[in-house]
């Protein structure tokens, strides 16, 4: 198996994705920040049934980071992603560099509303702000027919369909499965961070989440299910949970139960932050 090619400059990403459409091709991209796993493998997977030829971005974006956040330790190994890329079959890496992206007098940023409000944003107020803006740029630089995004991050997925809504970006997105352990725990770079006994615990957030799931599905009150399921939490050796709350599935606002919904979390096991979300059944 062989790597892809690896480019690290908008014109040399340009050059190569209109070789592609030279000849007819459609474009996939699967927009990542590195440290892969097999999350990020499943989503290229898809990617490469959509279209002819996929390109993965690797980029720490440092403007999603806050200054309290773990810009400076997130795992960067580029070797093992390109070798993991080829597993995959991926055609092209994209790996600018943070001046590449944001080179000097850069200014602009995009604001999102709609789904971007509450969640994650009363914890990292300029997180989406920052993903909004990179994935416009890479969307502007690789103009792709289609991109995957893992459900994982389901507010984020939220947030560029939103983006790609409004600002008539002529992307289709697809959000894909999470992928977990054999536990249930969610696929995350992160995770790298965890050990044996933080690891133990973190496996009980996806069980809980499933379990008040099931509640909000029978009929118990919003409200109780996800305080009781805060408190599961921390009873399971969580230090902190920054939110458990039910949403719908399109637009994040709160859940009714006549819409279809989601169960989202965020809880920290020392110094690591760790979110995922469940579908609430349909009864």
């Amino acid at each position: 198996m062989s790597r892809p090619d690896v480019v690290d400059s908008v014109a040399a990403l340009r050059a190569r994705i209109r070789d592609w459409r030279r000849d007819g091709l459609r474009v996939a991209m699967v927009p990542t920040m590195g440290a892969l796993h097999e999350g990020h493998l499943s989503l290229i997977r898809i990617a490469r049934e959509k279209a002819e030829r996929c390109v993965v971005s690797i980029f720490v974006n440092p403007t999603q980071f806050a200054p309290s956040e773990d810009l400076d330790k997130y795992p960067r190994q580029l070797a093992r992603d390109l070798d993991l890329l080829a597993t995959v079959k991926a055609d092209l890496a994209f790996t600018p560099t943070v001046g590449a992206m944001y080179p000097a007098g850069f200014a602009t940023r995009i604001s999102v509303g709609g789904p971007s409000a509450g969640l994650e944003s009363d914890f990292r107020p300029t997180f989406f702000e920052g993903v909004a803006t990179v994935v416009a740029k890479l969307f502007l630089q690789a103009a792709p027919d289609y991109a995957v995004f893992g459900e994982k991050d389901y507010q984020q997925l939220c947030v560029v369909r939103q983006l790609c809504r409004d600002l008539d970006l002529p992307v289709e997105i697809t959000g894909a499965p999470t992928i977990r352990d054999a536990h249930g725990l969610a696929m995350s770079s992160r995770n790298a961070y965890l050990d044996e006994g933080e690891l133990a615990v973190a496996r009980q957030l996806n069980l809980i989440l499933r379990q008040a799931a099931a509640a909000l599905a029978a009929g118990v009150h919003r409200d109780g299910v996800t305080g009781r399921a805060g408190r599961a939490l921390i009873a399971a050796g969580f230090q902190k949970i920054d939110y458990v709350e039910a949403r719908e599935s399109l637009t994040l606002a709160p859940w009714r139960r006549d819409s279809t919904g989601r169960l989202l979390a965020a809880a920290w096991l020392g110094k690591t932050r760790l979110i995922d979300n469940v579908e609430i059944p349909r009864v």
